[in-house]
């Protein structure tokens, strides 16, 4: 399968009060055609300096960047390509429907159900209510649904998203996900950055971690699932001092990794000791790997130290 998105030895350094700091150290990426992948950092992390890069936002950067195959610095290879920063600059005296109006202009898009097509990805997004009335008029919220819809109705063959879930309430992080899988499913590429880790998890079919502008490892979720696959987390109520090495959440309200064959027997004693259990889940989830990663990270001596 041909790459989406190519980034090849990519080092970026900015200046800042008069000192050098390095935001990209040899990122090495590649992203499939009809992929969705999560990059995941903590914030200064180089998320979204990795994507000024890509999208030659920032150009002083060594290495190479290609999208489908074209260099990045070439404005031709971001023809079918949208997108969507954390905190959209949408025309504040525009409607919705004037915006995504001008977005097919923009593409070159003629058809004389325009207006049809716009109306119909407002109401995917649940804004077609909101079509005539000024940006700047509404929540933060429409505003984030109203640039998704902008970015979709173009037909992009590679969505970058930056924090495309920002701002929005649960119903409407579900609503954006079911459209990004469906999407997905049609072809389409996504490199997405998201601080909801749970969001992450269920879209993307990759997951790279950046920190300090290094990335430090890429995963996909079958990966994630073999780690310690044989070790539960298990929420419990019980007694103090039932487990006295369980972490303890709220009063009577514990935590314990627990292995898979060990847990009929600690589910027994549990319930002779009068307490029961919660919930009970894979120990390995995104963000304990996640942190584990930058603990890791942080104990990693520096080059040449």
């Amino acid at each position: 399968m041909s790459a989406a998105l190519e980034f090849s030895g990519v080092n970026q350094t900015f200046h800042s009060k008069g000192r050098s700091v390095q935001a990209l150290r040899e990122v090495n990426l590649r992203v499939a055609e009809g992929e969705v992948f999560g990059f995941v950092g903590p914030n200064g992390a180089g998320k979204s300096t990795t994507i000024k890069v890509m999208l030659d936002l920032i150009s002083d950067y060594s290495g190479e960047v290609k999208l489908y195959g074209v260099s990045s610095r070439i404005p031709r290879a971001r023809e079918g390509v949208a997108y969507v920063p954390e905190s959209p600059a949408l025309y504040e005296q525009f409607t919705p429907l004037e915006v995504l109006r001008v977005a097919l202009n923009m593409y070159g898009f003629r058809q004389k159900d325009a207006d049809a097509r716009c109306m119909q990805w407002l109401e995917r997004f649940s804004v077609a209510e909101n079509a005539k009335r000024k940006i700047r008029e509404l929540s933060k919220g429409n505003v984030q649904r109203v640039a998704l819809a902008h970015a979709m109705v173009v037909q992009p063959k590679l969505l970058i998203l930056d924090e495309p879930l920002s701002g929005l309430d649960p119903v409407g992080r579900k609503d954006v996900v079911e459209i990004l899988n469906e999407y997905k499913q049609q072809g389409g590429a996504i490199f997405f950055t998201s601080h909801v880790l749970h969001d992450v998890e269920r879209i993307a079919d990759r997951f790279g971690f950046i920190n300090k502008g290094e990335l430090l490892t890429v995963r996909s979720p079958r990966e994630l699932a073999a780690e310690r696959a044989d070790t539960l987390l298990v929420r419990f109520n019980a007694a103090e001092g039932f487990a006295a090495q369980a972490k303890r959440l709220r009063e009577g309200e514990f935590e314990l990794e627990v292995a898979q064959a060990q847990l009929p027997e600690f589910v027994t004693r549990l319930n002779m000791a009068g307490g029961h259990i919660l919930t009970v889940k894979p120990a390995v989830s995104l963000e304990t790997v996640f942190f584990k990663i930058l603990e890791d990270s942080v104990r990693k001596p520096e080059v040449g130290a």
